[in-house]
């Protein structure tokens, strides 16, 4: 079996590129979560910016999960 310098093997190391994969993309998804939710608070002031959001939000929940 192939050994890589650090003493891991290709699966391991497959592995732990998967894991780091998975983590970025669930800490993009709070971050992106975060910033709707912080532009939504700014603009709750000026109710007439809330209009081109509704379009979005109505896209959103539209889409069906796969299964």
């Amino acid at each position: 079996m192939t050994r890589y310098e650090d003493g891991t093997s290709p699966s391991a190391k497959t592995r732990k590129q998967q894991e780091d994969q998975r983590r970025m993309a669930f800490r993009r998804a709070i971050e992106s979560y975060s910033d709707e939710r912080r532009l939504n608070q700014e603009i709750a002031d000026y109710p007439d910016l809330m209009l081109w959001q509704a379009p979005a939000a109505a896209a959103r929940q539209s889409v069906q999960p796969a299964r």
